[in-house]
This record gives structure tokens, C-alpha cells and sequence, in this order.
């Protein structure tokens, strides 16, 4: 395996859903974030239990050695990166309902793009099974940023106290998400395409009904 040598300071960017997120930070910071960033994509693509610590040095191209003066254990890993992506998620989120309203975000999320790469998707899609074994610090990671993440999407539907709307966003985002992740496992793209057509007209129906409700209030 070759090293590779990270100089004091440098531009270190974080790349997700097509996003750059920028640190300019020492050569600590810029280690810790460069294998935070590796092993984002590789629990992402290839799954938590299934990606090991030599792994990832090695994608990072870094020693064994260099992992612990950052992390006291894999979990405390999975724990930063889950918390950091959702992070990006709830951005993403953000970003699509400014540029064309909840719907927007609907249909990035329900779309074949999406699907077609989950190393740069959702970590609920990909994480939910095994963060459910996971420790209680991951846990507590996740239900933070996804309560959150959900939070955003609540503020988009109207004529609701907050408790009833984020208990709306939360079956809303639960909709979307088993049929990201239904349709993941389907071999052929044409049925997977209408999964997730399907999956988009079912949750903008109980948005418009949602509207409708707030309307006739």
C-alpha cells in the first residue's frame, strides 16, 4: 500500500450528492476528514459490517496506525459519519424544496439517478438495517440527524401544529424510503423505474390532499 502525504494546510473538500463541502483546516482536521470522506462511500456502497478499518486506510491511503489518533474505535467512525451525512442529506433537502418546493425534493429522491448510485445517496436507505444492531452513540447519531432531515420537510406542509406535522413528514419520508429501497432490489429497470413513479405519485397525493386540507381550514 502506498502512504500518501497530506501537507499542514490545504482546501479539503467532502463530495455528496453532488455537493463539495469545503474545510480549510491543519493537518489533523484534513486527515480525519479525508478518511470520514473514504469511509462515507464505502459504508455507503458496500455496507457498514462489510467494510472493514484496513479497507479504508488502504482507500485512504494511509497506515492502520494513522486511524487512531482520530477515532477511539470503528464505531466512534460510523457514528461521525452517519451524523455528517445526514448532515448533507438535510443540505440536499434544503437545496431542492428553494429550487422547486417539496416537490422537487420528492422527485430527486425517487429518482433513477438516485437509485442508480447509492454510494453518493441516502444513508437511511442504506444504513437502516444495520444501524438498528448498531451502538446506542450510532443510534443516537442517526435519530438526530434524520429527526432533523425530517424537520425540514415538516415545514413544508401547511395548516399544521408542529407535533402533526412532523408526525406527517415522518410518513412521508418513510413512503419514500421503502420505495428506494424496494426498488433497489428490483433487476429490472423498467419495473424499478415504476416503483419509483408510483412512489412519487403517492407522496405527492398526500401532499396535495394535505393542501387541500390546510385550505378548506
Amino acid at each position: 500500500m502506498q502512504s500518501i502525504d497530506l501537507p499542514d494546510t490545504l482546501h479539503f473538500y467532502i463530495f455528496y450528492e453532488g455537493r463539495l463541502m469545503r474545510y480549510e483546516k491543519g493537518r489533523k482536521d484534513v486527515t480525519r476528514n479525508h478518511i470520514i470522506e473514504v469511509a462515507s462511500r464505502r459504508f455507503l456502497k458496500d455496507g457498514i459490517a462489510a467494510s472493514g478499518l484496513a479497507g479504508i486506510m488502504a482507500d485512504a491511503g494511509l497506515t492502520n496506525g494513522a486511524f487512531y489518533p482520530h477515532f477511539d474505535s470503528k464505531e466512534s467512525l460510523v457514528a461521525e459519519v452517519v451524523s455528517r451525512i445526514l448532515d448533507l442529506q438535510r443540505a440536499t433537502f434544503t437545496e431542492k424544496i428553494e429550487q422547486g418546493g417539496i416537490e422537487e425534493a420528492i422527485r430527486y429522491y425517487l429518482s433513477m439517478d438516485h437509485l442508480e448510485q447509492p454510494a453518493l445517496g441516502c444513508p437511511s436507505a442504506a444504513f437502516v438495517p444495520e444501524i438498528a444492531r448498531a451502538s446506542i452513540a450510532t443510534r443516537a447519531a442517526f435519530q438526530s440527524g434524520l429527526s432533523k432531515d425530517i424537520g425540514v420537510l415538516a415545514k413544508e406542509l401547511p395548516g399544521l401544529d408542529r407535533d402533526t406535522a412532523l408526525q406527517q413528514a415522518t410518513s412521508l419520508f418513510s413512503l419514500m424510503l421503502g420505495t428506494l429501497q424496494i426498488a433497489r432490489t428490483v433487476l429490472d429497470p423498467d419495473e424499478a423505474r415504476n416503483l419509483l413513479k408510483n412512489g412519487v405519485e403517492s407522496a405527492l397525493q398526500l401532499i396535495r390532499m394535505r393542501r387541500a386540507t390546510a385550505a378548506g381550514q
